[in-house]
């Protein structure tokens, strides 16, 4: 169980296996590595964390598979993603449901966000907290969203996520599954006309070459996550659990502030390239989803953690 979960080596401690698919230049590495700093620290060596970006312990899949065999510690996974092992997470995935980036991360690093994090370990998999992954906007070829009637008849990529197809129903556009990797050459070709993403990826894929308006609409806050296999949890003493969780809230916040970081720089250099930012009311775009939160209402594994959510707004 030790080599599984890591392995005690002399007087280096225990070491924890932290892999993603993340590059070493993202925000979320750079908090992961944070996080490893502290643990060593506060431990005084005796717990660390060995860090493999960039997919070189498998795909963001396979490093879950992995947590839940016990043959990896942890992984970062998008909020969205843990739907299919606790569905109530797929709550974070409604639009518009925080009305702030301050008054959603105070819920989440609360009671309602402990309670979600702790859902996933039915399926062997422990959230250990949240990372800030932005909030996503529209970006189009032709012209700035204002209102929904801007997205009614576009083609807009969406990831293939059944709550990401429903908000371009309920706002009048066709939504168009297209793999990340593909999008550049589908906007420039006009296969879809426009698509949503957050601040940092939209100027790392240089999407703006081919769509230079972005409007900040703010549509989802889905936060990414980062998983401890049960496996590794529970073989862990109390006090090294105290380390870990410690370590976490401040790689947290450490992350939170880089992320901000990462946007203001993205703004700079998208002003640069000519991109135009359009300030976006969201009044009308609340308006239009209603349907997705009364659906939500009806749905068992959500209606109760929704109402905790808006409760605590």
């Amino acid at each position: 169980m030790l080599f599984l979960m890591g392995c005690h080596d002399g007087e280096q401690g225990q070491k924890l296996r932290l892999a993603h698919g993340l590059d070493v230049t993202h925000p979320v590495h750079a908090g992961m590595v944070r996080m490893g700093e502290v643990v060593d620290s506060i431990s005084g060596g005796q717990l660390q964390l060995e860090i493999y970006p960039s997919g070189q312990l498998g795909t963001e899949s396979q490093c879950l598979e992995l947590l839940q065999l016990g043959s990896l510690a942890m992984t970062k996974v998008s909020a969205a993603v843990m739907e299919r092992f606790a569905p109530s997470y797929s709550v974070l995935s409604l639009p518009y449901l925080f009305p702030d980036r301050e008054t959603g991360f105070a819920i989440l690093d609360g009671p309602v966000g402990r309670d979600l994090l702790a859902q996933g370990s039915r399926a062997r998999l422990r959230g250990l907290t949240f990372f800030d992954a932005g909030n996503r906007s529209f970006y189009t070829k032709d012209g700035p969203v204002r209102s929904p009637d801007d997205i009614s008849g576009k083609k807009v990529r969406v990831q293939n996520s059944a709550m990401a197809v429903n908000l371009i129903r309920h706002l009048g556009g066709s939504p168009t599954p297209i793999s990340y990797g593909e999008l550049y050459t589908a906007l420039q070709q006009g296969v879809v006309d426009a698509a949503e993403n957050n601040l940092p990826s939209y100027y790392t894929s240089r999407h703006y070459e081919v769509t230079p308006y972005y409007s900040y609409d703010k549509h989802t806050s889905v936060p990414d996550v980062l998983v401890i296999g049960t496996a590794t949890w529970d073989g862990l003493s109390a006090t090294e659990k105290a380390w870990l969780e410690t370590a976490a809230t401040m790689a947290t916040k450490y992350q939170r502030d880089r992320w901000q970081a990462a946007e203001r720089e993205a703004v700079t250099e998208l002003l640069k390239a000519g991109v135009t930012f359009t300030e976006v009311a969201p009044t009308a775009f609340r308006e239009a989803v209603q349907p997705m939160y009364e659906a939500a209402r009806q749905d068992p594994a959500l209606s109760e953690i929704l109402n905790k959510i808006l409760a605590a707004q």
